[in-house]
């Protein structure tokens, strides 16, 4: 049987904040718990685990509920690779210092 799945406090606090601001924007907009379950499809029970920051709930639950807050439109921006300033410092690390020409292509530019 695998071993179950612990995440990293750092994890953990992300979580609870996120759940935290979900419950805030649900309350700035004056939600009931039941109206976001219901617009995000799912029970008001995992709506309260989800404004708890539950690292069990799935990644489409919190989508959901980002979607019934009108929020989802930040997810898609999370990885982004324009975003991703160490991935791409890492990328042009494995550019080659110099490029040379093939002596195919050198023919084709001299003609």
């Amino acid at each position: 049987m695998p071993k179950p799945h612990i995440p990293s406090s750092a994890v953990r606090r992300v979580l609870r904040k996120l759940g935290t601001d979900l419950r805030e924007a649900r309350q700035r907009r004056r939600l009931t718990m039941a109206v976001v379950a219901e617009r995000a499809f799912t029970s008001r029970a995992t709506l309260q685990r989800v404004e708890a920051g539950d690292p069990g709930v799935s990644m489409g639950i919190y989508a959901a509920v980002l979607q019934s807050l009108g929020l989802l439109d930040r997810l898609d921006q999370l990885a982004d690779p324009a975003h991703d300033e160490i991935g791409r410092s890492l990328a042009s690390g494995e550019l080659p210092q110099r490029v040379r020409m093939s002596t195919k292509r050198r023919k084709q530019s001299d003609d």
